[in-house]
């Protein structure tokens, strides 16, 4: 039998990124809502940890789910060529800009192997979305984190890093900001792509960008080769079981992508849904205004409760757990809303010890975790 000691020699020289890699931890994902039930016997569980839309998806999409179902045994079209045609019109864009991935996800962790290589480096903010430092160490690569402004991107700090590092190949950008919920405008990123060179991919993850309109960024595409915007159906579109995102870049990006990404990444019924689901914006415009007026309505709870929060132009929003009460912390407050139903997302792994995350629920959901929460922070 060959020694643990044996297998980890012959690994490292065979994976160019062996020791990089080890130093990575598993994604944590956001607590199932099974999971709780198993650990704690609760049945009635709200989950507010993963950003998903509390509206579920559109009605048309149950429909172009169940028109595929006799259709399983067969592949999707590996060219997504029907969604592609409705992303291309939505977006203003030729179809030859777009590739289609498994999830957004799918599509960073393209781009990484597209453009990284070991020792390359790659640019994001502190308190951004935790898979970027992760894709530059799968990649053997140098991940440098830009210490963040107010919770959100430094960019002047940003574009001041790829200056110090001439080996930089990618910028990574979340706009709205996970988990932080920060915003940057149009003129602003503007400018700092303008301000690095041509050389490097500017990635704008623009997962959250149907809550914040005024946040897209799509006219970079027309004036800058090295811009590529990502973006999913995960979130507002409520499909993040079916997994399906999509990329706009340069026809030129966009070859390269398509070259490379895996024959059949999108599922049959994921396409018919995102399909359905770009089709129906009024689902959408309900969705925003769900949103916005439950998150100003849980802020003033949580002003009340005498908690702070950032601003947030996502669907979620990052509170601030400091209370002056023994032992009554982020982590603790987080085990106790678990244990009566509520799953909401601890921020530790971010480095943001004092914080938690919550999703954005409808009214019902929010009231059941302000009550929640209330109770905990006013125990005797």
């Amino acid at each position: 039998m060959q020694s643990s000691q044996s297998t980890e020699s012959n690994l490292s020289s065979l994976v160019p990124a062996y020791d990089s890699i080890l130093e990575l931890m598993p994604y944590q994902t956001g607590k199932p809502v099974e999971e709780l039930t198993r650990e704690y016997g609760v049945s009635d569980v709200v989950k507010l940890a993963s950003n998903e839309n509390p509206l579920g998806c559109s009605p048309h999409v149950t429909l172009a789910i169940t028109e595929q179902l006799g259709q399983l045994a067969r592949y999707p079209d590996g060219n997504g060529y029907y969604l592609k045609q409705a992303l291309a019109d939505f977006n203003d864009v030729g179809v030859d800009q777009i590739t289609l991935g498994n999830g957004s996800d799918d599509l960073l962790d393209i781009l990484a192997r597209s453009f990284a290589g070991v020792d390359d480096a790659i640019i994001y903010s502190q308190y951004a979305f935790i898979v970027y430092p992760m894709l530059a160490k799968m990649q053997g690569a140098k991940g440098v984190e830009v210490p963040a402004n107010r919770f959100g991107h430094d960019l002047k700090a940003m574009s001041q890093a790829v200056a110090d590092n001439p080996n930089s190949k990618m910028v990574f950008i979340a706009n709205p900001n996970n988990p932080t919920g920060t915003q940057l405008t149009q003129q602003e990123l503007r400018a700092f792509v303008a301000s690095v060179p041509s050389s490097v991919l500017v990635v704008l993850d623009e997962a959250y960008i149907e809550y914040s309109p005024e946040s897209n960024n799509r006219a970079l595409l027309d004036e800058f080769e090295n811009v590529v915007i990502v973006r999913t159906f995960s979130k507002a579109y409520g499909l993040a079981g079916l997994r399906v995102g999509y990329a706009l870049s340069s026809v030129a990006v966009a070859d390269l992508l398509n070259r490379i990404r895996q024959p059949f990444n999108v599922s049959r019924v994921a396409l018919a849904a995102a399909n359905a689901a770009l089709a129906d914006q009024d689902f959408i415009e309900k969705t925003r205004l769900n949103n916005q007026e439950q998150m100003r309505w849980l802020e003033k709870q949580f002003d009340a409760l005498g908690l702070g929060f950032i601003k947030s132009h996502a669907n979620f929003i990052m509170v601030e757990i400091e209370v002056e009460m023994e032992d009554m912390n982020a982590a603790a407050i987080y085990q106790a809303l678990l244990e009566q139903g509520v799953i909401v997302r601890p921020l530790a792994g971010y480095g943001l010890l004092n914080w938690l995350r919550i999703t954005v629920g409808v009214a019902e959901d929010n009231m059941r975790l302000i009550d929640t929460l209330r109770s905990i922070l006013t125990e005797d």
